[in-house]
């Protein structure tokens, strides 16, 4: 019997139980917090030595010291060399490592209960003991710089970058990344005495959850780290973010770029602002999901993207909000009208009740998931040590959600919502953004993908008398680290519009939304390379029959300069 058509959508289920009992709490003479949850459903435990400083916390003349150190504290101490090290970790069937944020670094390791005594040795081992190898710092180097290279092909690190810069002028934040002169001037020294200078018990918490018996783990934390000394950790003071007046511009050149990729940010709130909870509820209307407002208006409504989101980045010292897309460029501007629209509309009118409740529905719901693996329930734990969150903050977490309401949301959208003071950035191919974006600012300023700013009064003027013609079948040769290597490429035009084909030995891209103007060519080609789909930016400048240029993409770390000629 075929089953009725359900016209009514099922009830609810049940809110999932979350009674999560508090962790036991201690501390050392040296001053390290101990936070112990004991959880015997799996035979595993996690642990994580936290410290309330991170990559702001860098010398002003040695930025990129923190995430060195913890890049390499695994790779070499006293007793392991980094393949003895690897080796030990593994036999263990364990994790071990290190990794660093803005705000704060975390020494993280998981094992099966039974090895806690050698995880903690390792732990020890790689806080206490390690030797930064003058050979392992110099591979390092060299991964860091072509990593760097690498970044600059993705248009969402640009966009990131520039938005930075303008929201955080002068404080650490505006920094998201080093740079490759940053990266040489680190030293062996340096990273050695600023170890020992950061790395100290009472700028840390310890925490461990799994199948751990309290009282020995205890026993064990102070046989290992007992004898850590204590230092002293001076405060960092740091200019407080720009007072943003009015809204800008930025795009950043990517000629060829058949997208345009969407940042409008301003400044919103640090992690420990009691607006806090009234503010992650109104972005989850807004644009946190697939059924939010952004997200139906620009991708379901209006078919501009695959995706558009908002989100409250909320660190310790400060933060901001952000509301982005990838879109096609020729819709670029039709997006920022919609986004506009979305904005102003959740500061003026109040959520319906429908909204309000699913979007409660789904934190609440969501929250208890996050606990239920072992790794999550300590992300959440870490979390509330660092950022200094109330001890009860994961018992009430859900119930300070249902308190939220539609006044809420409103006040928050007014206070952290800034269409007017905006900073709008967009990367793509500045010719076609600019008249797009234009109406939307009246301080507008383009930037290349090296960050270098570029001469607006260059944009919008047609190089050449008369468009080129491109059309025909062209043989390139790249020069790829010394080595010349063939290309071809088919172009038809019609009147500006350039498709096509590009052919490489990696594989073959089609070219759909290619332009020439003047003597220029811009297009981009999409391919796909062992599964992975792959977008080559082509940029190059016809002279008759010849051809040269640069081809980029994110498998090659800078821009390839070509030679050709047609026929």
């Amino acid at each position: 019997m075929t089953q009725a058509i359900r016209k009514t959508a099922p009830d609810a289920l049940a809110p999932v139980p979350f009674n999560i009992p508090q962790p036991y709490k201690t501390s050392m003479p040296n001053g390290l917090k101990i936070v112990i949850f004991q959880d015997k459903r799996l035979p595993l435990v996690s642990y994580r030595l936290a410290f309330f400083s991170g990559d702001v916390n860098d010398p002003q003349d040695a930025v990129g010291m923190t995430s060195a150190i913890t890049s390499m504290l695994n790779e070499g101490t006293e007793n392991y060399s980094s393949q003895a090290l690897a080796e030990k970790v593994e036999r263990l069937g364990a994790g071990l490592g290190a990794s660093s944020s803005d705000d704060f670094t975390i020494i993280s390791a998981s094992a099966l209960a039974l090895y806690d005594t050698e995880i903690l040795e390792l732990m020890a081992e790689i806080i206490f003991r390690p030797t930064f190898p003058e050979d392992e710092l110099d591979l390092y180097k060299r991964n860091t710089i072509e990593n760097l290279k690498f970044q600059r092909s993705q248009p969402n690190f640009l966009a990131g970058e520039q938005i930075a810069r303008l929201l955080y002028g002068e404080h650490p934040y505006a920094r998201v990344s080093t740079t490759a002169e940053d990266i040489e001037k680190l030293e062996r020294d340096a990273l050695i005495a600023f170890h020992k200078k950061v790395f100290v018990p009472d700028n840390a918490v310890f925490v461990a959850v799994g199948d751990v018996d309290r009282n020995e783990l205890v026993k064990q934390i102070e046989d290992h780290f007992g004898d850590w000394e204590a230092g002293e950790t001076a405060q960092s003071t740091f200019p407080a973010p720009p007072e943003r007046t009015e809204r800008t511009i930025t795009i950043v050149d990517r000629q060829g770029s058949a997208q345009s990729n969407i940042v409008l940010a301003n400044i919103g709130m640090d992690r420990a602002n009691p607006d806090y909870f009234a503010a992650v509820v109104m972005n989850q209307v807004l644009g946190a999901g697939a059924s939010s407002r952004v997200f139906m208006n620009l991708r379901e409504e209006k078919g501009y993207t695959y995706g558009a989101y908002t989100r409250l980045d909320a660190k310790k010292l400060a933060g901001d909000f952000e509301a982005t897309a990838e879109v096609r460029t020729p819709v670029t501007g039709d997006s920022l009208k919609e986004f506009f629209y979305e904005l102003d509309r959740i500061r003026a009118d109040k959520v319906s009740e429908d909204e309000l409740a699913d979007a409660k529905n789904f934190l609440t719901g969501v929250f208890p998931i996050r606990a239920e693996t072992q790794e999550g329930l300590t992300g959440l734990l870490v979390n509330q040590q660092l950022y200094s969150l109330p001890e009860d903050y994961l018992q009430t977490y859900r119930d300070k959600v249902d308190a939220v309401t539609a006044a809420d949301i409103l006040r928050v959208a007014a206070k952290y919502i800034q269409p007017e003071k905006m900073a709008i950035v967009i990367v793509g191919d500045a010719e076609d953004i600019l008249p797009q974006a234009g109406p939307y600012a009246a301080m507008i300023e383009i930037f290349d993908t090296n960050g270098q700013p570029k001469d607006i009064a260059v944009y919008g003027k047609t190089i050449g008398e008369e468009t080129a013609d491109v059309s025909g079948k062209w043989k390139l040769v790249l020069d790829f680290q010394g080595q010349n290597l063939p290309v071809s490429l088919t172009l038809v035009q019609n009147g500006e519009a350039v498709s096509g084909k590009l052919e490489t030995m990696l594989g073959d891209g089609k070219i759909a939304e290619g332009k020439v103007r003047g003597v220029n060519l811009s297009a981009t080609a999409n391919a796909e390379i062992q599964g992975q789909s792959v977008e080559f930016v082509i940029n190059g400048s016809v002279d008759g029959d010849s051809m040269n240029g640069t081809i980029s993409a994110p498998i090659v770390p800078e821009p390839l300069n070509f030679t050709g000629t047609r026929g």
